[in-house]
This record gives structure tokens, C-alpha cells and sequence, in this order.
């Protein structure tokens, strides 16, 4: 059973930067792909971004795009999301999600992952 820990969320002012982590443990292979989501209060789950992980191709959402970079350890089996120019519209749960199912494109869509973890916290305060 694959298990995902985020970690690095936290408070930080409108323009401030934060680093978040997802260690995965219990895989035995790599996955297709990681991502990143996240959910603010009174909204549903949405995409932010993904990383193909034989290649390290990404894809992001529109509302991130140039401020987060999403990218991987191969020896760790760790994702990150590096945020950067944060605006308090980016206050929210973020979770990482792991497909581990083969796949033949990228995957926005919070159905097409099988893995998530327990969320982290990310307020930005203006």
C-alpha cells in the first residue's frame, strides 16, 4: 500500500515563497505520474500540477503557471511543489496525489490518481 506524506506547509505573506514535499513509501515501482492539488474552503479539489515521472515532463493549471515549479528525486521517490509569488487566492489544503496506473497523458482530473496524502496547510496572508 503506497503512503504519501506532505509536509512544508505553512503562513506566509502575499509575494513569500514555501517548498512542499511528498515522500511516498511502500511502492515497489515507480508511479506514471505525481501531482499536486489543492482545495480552499467551500470549493472543490483542483488541479495544480503534474509530473510524469519517466521523463519528468510537467503540466500546470493556468492559475499557477510561472509561479510553481513541480519537480522530482528519483532516489528519494519524493515530489516537490516550489511556490513562489504567492497571493492569498493560493490559501488552501494542498495535496499531493500519485497515479500509479499506466497512463498516456497528463492527468488533471483528481479521479485519475490512486494515492493521496493527508494534505498540508498553505495560508498566504495579504
Amino acid at each position: 500500500q503506497v503512503q504519501l506524506v506532505e509536509s512544508g506547509g505553512g503562513l506566509v505573506q502575499a509575494g513569500g515563497s514555501l517548498r512542499l514535499s511528498c515522500a511516498a513509501s511502500g511502492r515497489t515501482f515507480s508511479p506514471y505520474a505525481m501531482g499536486w492539488f489543492r482545495q480552499a474552503p467551500g470549493k472543490e479539489r483542483e488541479f495544480v500540477a503534474t509530473i510524469i515521472w519517466t521523463g519528468g515532463i510537467t503540466s500546470y493549471a493556468d492559475s499557477v503557471k510561472g509561479r510553481f515549479t513541480i519537480s522530482r528525486d528519483n532516489a528519494k521517490i519524493t515530489v516537490y511543489l516550489q511556490l513562489n509569488s504567492l497571493k492569498s487566492e493560493d490559501t488552501a489544503v494542498y495535496y499531493c496525489a500519485e497515479r500509479s496506473r499506466w497512463g498516456s497523458r497528463y492527468y488533471s482530473n483528481p479521479n485519475e490518481y490512486d494515492y493521496w496524502g493527508q494534505g498540508t496547510q498553505v495560508t498566504v496572508s495579504s
